[in-house]
């Protein structure tokens, strides 16, 4: 079997990140289609994706593809999950009548479970990706790229690939056409881990106080929380087996002030919009994890039940 040839890239749930890797790649001169909300869709098909890159400083405009129909997949033969945690079973059912078995889907995605998750309702090879990138969606067919923009691929043990190395560095080659790194992990659970880490460390707090990563680091007593969370995040994960560093954490937690200090969370962009966020796969999840393995997690607790009670303060219609 042939290792794929990616001439169709579909973004599925197109958001501020799926919108931001979708435009780099159609930028380069890729066949992109954008699958997202109506309102978006209508903006792009009608003044293209305006795309504000953090080492630009114009707003270029990317003509691609945009449809809110699933069943532009059909042609796709690369897939960019990037739909919420919370909607990963939903929607892997409902693209299944859509997509070819040959396609490759990759999960671009907060939290360590989507790539399972994904695979257990599609029979398509699923890759992992850890995404770090600081980007936004102003408003509708709008991008703003904020920093950084790597990414860290692997495989699952259970990979679906004929030849699996010989995938991963077609999707490097992919993206470095675009100038987006992309790293290959020998264990890319433990890369999905570090970045839940980041996130238990940074959502909840930048969400329930509204502000940008730097204010957060400017305050000892916060930073001393961030620390408390990132061991709870350690000694569960360790119970999990999976092996992380306390110092190389605390290093990559610093190093979000300096490279996204004006960037706010994902869950503080949903919680400034009354929308349900993914705390339930961030530190909702290390609570759980943890019950399941016999680890206390207090720190993580409070801040899951704090953005919790937020999120129960919303309309319906909010």
């Amino acid at each position: 079997m042939n290792t794929p040839i990616f001439n169709h890239i579909a973004v599925v749930g197109a958001g501020a990140v799926g919108s931001f890797y979708g435009a780099m790649l159609a930028r380069a001169g890729h066949r992109v289609t954008l699958i997202g909300r109506p309102a978006h869709v209508q903006a792009i098909e009608r003044d293209g994706l305006k795309l504000d890159l953090a080492t630009s400083s114009e707003t270029e405009i990317i003509r691609l593809e945009a449809s809110s129909d699933l069943s532009s997949l059909r042609t796709a033969d690369l897939v960019l999950f990037c739909v919420k945690s919370t909607d990963s079973a939903s929607v892997a059912l409902q693209i299944a009548p859509h997509i070819t078995p040959q396609a490759v889907i990759m999960s671009l995605q907060n939290g360590v479970e989507n790539a399972s998750l994904i695979a257990r309702h599609l029979p398509n090879a699923v890759i992992p990706a850890v995404v770090y990138v600081a980007t936004e969606l102003p408003a509708p067919g709008f991008v703003k790229h904020n920093g950084r923009g790597e990414l860290v691929i692997g495989t699952m043990l259970d990979s679906r690939l004929s030849d699996p190395p010989k995938t991963l560095k077609k999707i490097v080659d992919l993206f470095d056409s675009a100038q987006v790194p992309v790293q290959i992990s020998q264990n890319v659970m433990a890369e999905l881990w570090s970045k839940l880490m980041i996130n238990c460390a940074f959502n909840a707090i930048s969400g329930l106080a509204q502000i940008q990563y730097e204010k957060l680091g400017a305050l000892e007593s916060i930073r001393i929380t961030q620390a408390a969370l990132v061991k709870e995040v350690i000694a569960v994960a360790h119970a999990d087996g999976i092996p992380l560093s306390e110092p190389v954490a605390l290093q990559a937690v610093a190093q979000i002030y300096a490279t996204m200090g004006n960037q706010k969370s994902s869950t503080a962009q949903d919680m400034a919009r009354s929308k349900p966020s993914e705390i339930d796969h961030l530190n909702g999840f290390i609570v759980r994890r943890g019950q399941e393995l016999g680890v206390a997690t207090p720190v993580n607790q409070a801040l899951f039940a704090l953005v919790k009670l937020v999120e129960s303060t919303y309309t319906p219609h909010g």
